[in-house]
């Protein structure tokens, strides 16, 4: 995601108070169900290791659909909007916008949303899964698309088009965001987010011969082997521009996974951030390590298993931005 590039300068300082005690992450709330005439084999998906995943679209999508993805989703999303200071959106949106788009919707959370918050405006979300709850707001509607392939909308139509965490999710970002480009009216908006999950810590606590270092080498050699590099934000600014877009502002944060921070904010941030990884690991690397990288499921398990250990650790300091 992304705050300003000052504050992600700034060592983190850790609390001290909570690093011999144990924590709990926020419990999240969540709306998963769907009903349409969508083929049978799309809605149902396709079953690996005991998780769903999406049966449609060009390319292999590396995470799960399923229920228990979709409540992860939704913490998600409380976490990128407290990292944004609590807002939908960095960008600036047109008043009475009319048209909204938002990309690899998920759960649809973010759509339904950005609909309460802009009556005048038909916000769409879409998604090669259709898991969005059929209770929404009049104004809102979720179409089955995979955003790699051509989108079927009228060019010049939208007012603001959003995309967030779309990981391991696109292989060709210039064809992506020419494409925004292209449907976006003149001076209306691109904006995206992402997770770039390279952990460090200031103070040296998170070592290289830790699981989570060894996490982040499989996430990474995974992706690169499905051709949908993790690297792509650190691109988007110049493929922005290269696309044509102007006034493109690059935002960096730092988020921490636990609730280690002094800083109250970031504490919170922390929890929800650590409920993500702790609930979200499994549904990050088992559909890649196994399908992919032709690992053992059970070797997986015990990686993960480390790697929670040392997300309890309050003595870790780490972060990602």
């Amino acid at each position: 995601m992304a705050a300003n590039n000052e504050d992600a300068a700034n060592y983190l300082a850790a609390d001290e108070q909570f690093e011999d005690e144990a924590y709990d992450s926020p419990s999240p709330t969540t709306s998963t169900s769907y009903a349409t005439s969508i083929q049978s084999y799309i809605r149902e998906g396709v079953e690996e290791n005991g998780r769903k995943y999406p049966s449609y679209g060009r390319n292999l999508y590396g995470l799960p659909i399923d229920e228990e993805e979709q409540e992860r989703n939704e913490v998600q999303h409380t976490k990128f909007k407290l990292i944004i200071g609590d807002r939908l959106h960095l960008a600036p949106v047109r008043q009475l916008p009319s048209n909204i788009l938002d990309l690899g919707t998920g759960s649809g959370i973010w759509a339904i949303e950005a609909a309460d918050k802009y009556e005048s405006a038909i916000v769409t979300g879409v998604d090669i899964a259709p898991v969005q709850p059929t209770w929404i707001p009049a104004n809102c509607r979720f179409e089955v698309l995979d955003i790699e392939d051509n989108w079927m909308f009228a060019e010049n139509s939208f007012d603001y088009i959003h995309a967030r965490e779309l990981i391991m999710a696109i292989r060709d970002w210039d064809r992506l965001i020419k494409q925004a480009y292209d449907h976006l009216r003149p001076g209306a908006y691109l904006e995206l987010g992402a997770t770039y999950p390279t952990p460090t810590s200031d103070d040296g606590s998170l070592r290289p011969d830790m699981y989570l270092k060894e996490v982040e080498r499989l996430f990474f050699e995974m992706a690169e082997a499905m051709n949908a590099s993790l690297h792509a934000p650190t691109l988007w600014k110049e493929k922005m521009e290269r696309a044509g877009f102007v006034d493109v502002r690059q935002n960096i944060f730092k988020v921490p996974p636990g609730i280690w921070p002094k800083d109250k904010k970031l504490k919170e941030i922390g929890a929800f951030e650590n409920f993500s990884l702790v609930h979200g690991l499994d549904a990050y690397l088992l559909r890649g390590y196994t399908t992919i990288l032709g690992g053992n499921p059970d070797e997986l398990k015990f990686i993960i298993a480390q790697t929670k250990k040392e997300l309890r650790n309050p003595r870790m300091h780490s972060y990602i931005y």
